[in-house]
């Protein structure tokens, strides 16, 4: 069987909101893939020594003075390359073709007529045309010599070209999305006929070559581990498990900021039916004794924060002769710090257990930095995680302390633990949970005047907030049905002293943000 890195094609982004999406349509290929910077140069490509490269779109025009260009010697290196979008009109222009700005637009959904059903539509577009997702303003006025229109639209005479004597392509749509309905087809004939790759990405072929990998690296030392009871933790945590077996020994901070029998299920999962060491550091009065009288929501992360690493520090030189840590980095992170979009701004201040400072001088394994959450889920499947963790929506690493907005107090987060396993409980009774990419209580600063019996209430108000998301860059509000809101909002009152009102948050993300603080 070939090595799972063998095959491999290379992403240059020059921008596009779509270029993770190439990505992981090629990695559902079962090919193997990594997204560069278009300005990391042809040394770096030579190096790694690609099957075939995908140009992808962007926000650009090529010819702006501030456009992303590229050596037009990567042409030349005898690859197969796709260009998508701006990166067709990017080989346009860089082999000496020419690309206007379009009198028309194209965005949406159109209809393309296929002029040649070979290589990159074979077996594609039976009566010659296919729906595809255009998104551009500028158009090819001529191609560079020695190409050819394989496929036009109404308003675009080259939506697809190709060169004669090399196998160079460009589509002017956008294969990686759904709208595009024989896309993965399009993608599918340029990795298999075009770059001739092997499907051999596999999350089985993927965990074997990763446990070989740590217990090279690792050889007889020993590794901590950083549990949140997360997917992303989890399955590095039984991943580096499998590798070294006892010579890991995971931490679980408990900050009392959990959800409602949390701590108990890490414990179970983790030490009774992994045996893994497993260090449970029970911390909520320390936590919450740091907390008290802190409103301001940048104040509670930064606090949380602080006293999380101070106690995984304590607890780590505890036991000592610790070597490396493991961390639970996954592929958006490694592809977001070297984006060619530069810094973004820091809209809030992030904790997660992975967030560990450098100054603690220990050599990081993170085998999951080349996946996707998607696969991440796959590789956990293969090692055999309950669904119960693989399908967790994301838990921020505060924890309750910005879903209770306002001071944090023992009795407002039992009220808010309470609410938020209603709402869950709920949500999987309706079998929805796994549509839904976060779905939780928050507990206003507010009261509200209720009445229940004949008695007036002035009591505390839940707001709920359910979204849809593929990253949590971007989200959109679940459209629960009203049933489902009327037993969470009825449950909730009836069962929870001191609430009298429910709410349902249905804002997008932007402009507003998944958590309230």
């Amino acid at each position: 069987m070939k090595e799972i890195h063998q095959e491999k094609i290379l992403i240059l982004d020059f921008g596009s909101q779509y270029t993770q999406l190439i990505a992981r349509r090629v990695r559902e290929c079962k090919v193997y893939c990594e997204i560069i910077p278009f300005n990391e140069g042809i040394e770096r490509i030579k190096k790694e020594k690609p099957k075939g490269l995908i140009l992808s779109g962007g926000p650009s025009s090529v010819y702006m003075s501030k456009a992303p260009l590229i050596d037009k010697k990567i042409f030349e290196l005898g690859i197969p390359v796709l260009g998508i979008c701006y990166g067709m009109q990017l080989m346009t222009y860089i082999l000496g073709g020419e690309v206007s700005k379009s009198v028309k637009r194209e965005y949406g959904k159109v209809e393309l007529i296929i002029d040649d059903d070979s290589d990159i539509f074979k077996g594609i577009g039976e009566g010659g045309t296919v729906i595809v997702w255009m998104s551009h303003g500028d158009k090819i006025e001529k191609m560079p010599a020695g190409f050819v229109s394989i496929a036009h639209t109404d308003n675009s005479p080259v939506a697809v070209m190709k060169s004669n004597n090399l196998n160079l392509f460009g589509l002017q749509f956008h294969p990686e999305v759904v709208h595009t309905p024989d896309g993965m087809e399009i993608i599918k004939n340029f990795l298999y006929d075009i770059c001739h790759c092997s499907p051999v990405w596999t999350m089985a072929s993927f965990a074997e070559y990763s446990i070989k990998s740590i217990r090279k690296k690792v050889g007889g030392k020993k590794v901590m581990c950083a549990l949140s009871g997360g997917v992303d933790s989890s399955v590095t945590a039984v991943l580096v498990h499998l590798a070294i077996g006892d010579r890991l020994t995971c931490i679980f901070v408990n900050n009392g900021l959990l959800r409602k029998g949390e701590a108990e299920k890490v414990l179970s999962t983790f030490r009774d039916n992994f045996h893994i060491n497993l260090i449970y550091a029970e911390a909520e009065d320390r936590f919450l004794n740091k907390l008290e009288g802190i409103s301001d929501p940048e104040e509670k992360r930064k606090i949380i924060g602080r006293e999380f690493i101070a106690v995984f520090e304590e607890e780590s030189n505890r036991v000592g002769g610790f070597d490396f840590l493991a961390q639970g980095t996954l592929y958006p992170d490694v592809i977001e710090s070297t984006s060619v979009k530069g810094p973004s701004a820091t809209i809030k201040t992030h904790h997660n257990v992975g967030g560990l400072p450098t100054e603690m001088e220990f050599e990081l394994i993170e085998p999951l930095r080349e996946l996707f959450k998607d696969e991440v889920r796959l590789l956990g499947k293969e090692l055999d995680l309950p669904d119960e963790v693989l399908w967790r929506q994301p838990f921020p690493g505060p924890g309750l302390a910005i879903r209770v907005l306002g001071e944090i107090t023992r009795e407002r987060l039992n009220l808010l633990r309470e609410a938020d396993a209603i709402v869950l409980e709920e949500i999987k009774k309706a079998r929805v949970y796994r549509k839904i990419w976060q779905s939780f209580a928050v507990l206003l600063p507010i009261k509200t005047v209720g009445v229940m019996g004949d008695e007036r209430t002035y009591e505390n108000v839940i707001g709920l907030r359910a979204v849809t998301s593929t990253d949590g860059m971007t989200a959109d509000w679940v459209k629960l049905p009203y049933d489902l809101l009327g037993n969470i909002s009825n449950r909730i009152i009836n069962e929870v002293k001191g609430i009298n009102r429910v709410v349902y948050d249905i804002s997008s993300k932007p402009p507003s943000t998944i958590e309230w603080e």
